[in-house]
């Protein structure tokens, strides 16, 4: 069947399209991506503003439309911190329910490692042993532990590269101060989760995901994405300690001129990569190996352990997140 996932993040609206059946590789079809940053669009009071929900609205309309174009016979909707943690998120997810017919459901923390990590489990396969794994989002950070499919243990604290960028630095580029502050306050921050890791025993295999992991590996020298998804790519400690101390200088309009940085996501570079360095040192890490599959493929391989594998044309087109086709 054809699936369509649509991830609303704390920087972007992401719809990806793939052909998937029970106990098959999913094959993407196709990725579009709007970028909202939603999270930069919480008031005072931590409510959604006005604007960032009409922003959403739209979004979501215009990707529903897109995934129905695509053929595809379910949308699953969901969104993660920046609408998990607005305070009339009620609201918004009403009105995007009313307006575009999407029923967007809110992840948990918790929901979002041990999905990232069923993904990551099913790449490697069985033979990898006990996984450890890492994910910085925009708005928090995932991380698991465990030899099954369900992590022994799981967590997600609010280290996201995008609300650390929004917190902790006030100038571009922040200034030694800042990096150093921040380095000593994440590292207070990790001390507990990272006790509570590491009595779970040593993992035979260090897996990190997501886009910030990504392009801090390509930046220290790994593969891009065209050499493909087999390709091997690995984040070092040495490898980031050197780049921190690169990128920290360069300020965001620099950043996005470098090969594998995204503009979107260049005011964040410096944060996530404090968020990856912190983490490795309160876990003793030297490497991590960077895997393709994170959240959204955790999301679509749940979704296909739930279904029979029958055609769900006659069951209204409505997906199993609620997405009404009109």
């Amino acid at each position: 069947m054809r699936l369509g996932v649509l991830d609303v993040g704390s920087n972007t609206v992401h719809l990806l399209v793939v052909d998937a059946h029970r106990g098959a590789h999913p094959t993407p079809m196709s990725s579009e991506k709007t970028v909202l940053r939603l999270a930069e669009q919480l008031n005072g009071d931590g409510e959604l503003t006005k604007a960032g929900a009409d922003q959403l609205v739209r979004a979501v309309a215009a990707t529903k439309a897109s995934a129905k174009r695509s053929g595809c016979e379910d949308l699953m909707a969901f969104a993660t911190s920046a609408v998990r943690e607005a305070s009339n998120s009620a609201d918004v997810l009403d009105r995007v329910r009313s307006e575009t017919g999407v029923d967007l459901q809110v992840l948990s923390g918790d929901d979002e490692a041990k999905l990232t990590f069923l993904a990551v489990r099913r790449w490697y396969g069985w033979s990898a042993g006990k996984l450890l794994c890492l994910d910085i989002g925009g708005g928090s950070l995932e991380l698991a532990i465990g030899k099954d499919e369900d992590p022994e243990l799981a967590f997600s604290v609010p280290l996201g590269a995008g609300r650390l960028t929004r917190t902790r630095f006030r100038k571009d580029p922040p200034g030694r101060t800042a990096i150093r502050e921040t380095t000593e306050w994440l590292a207070d921050q990790l001390a507990p989760v990272a006790r509570k890791l590491k009595r779970a025993g040593e993992p035979d295999r260090v897996v990190a995901t997501s886009k910030t992991f990504r392009t801090l590996a390509r930046l220290t020298g790994a593969a891009p994405s065209s050499a493909g998804p087999r390709a091997r790519r690995v984040l070092t400690d040495a490898g980031l300690r050197q780049l921190i101390a690169f990128i920290s200088r360069m300020s965001a309009n620099d950043l996005a001129e470098l090969e594998g940085v995204s503009a979107s996501r260049a005011h964040q570079l410096v944060a996530g990569a404090l968020v990856a360095e912190a983490s490795m040192r309160a876990l003793s890490l030297t490497q991590l190996e960077i895997c393709p599959w994170a959240l959204r493929e955790g999301v679509i391989l749940r979704r296909l352990d739930h279904t029979n594998g029958t055609d769900r044309s006659d069951t209204g087109r409505t997906g199993q997140h609620g997405a009404r086709w009109s």
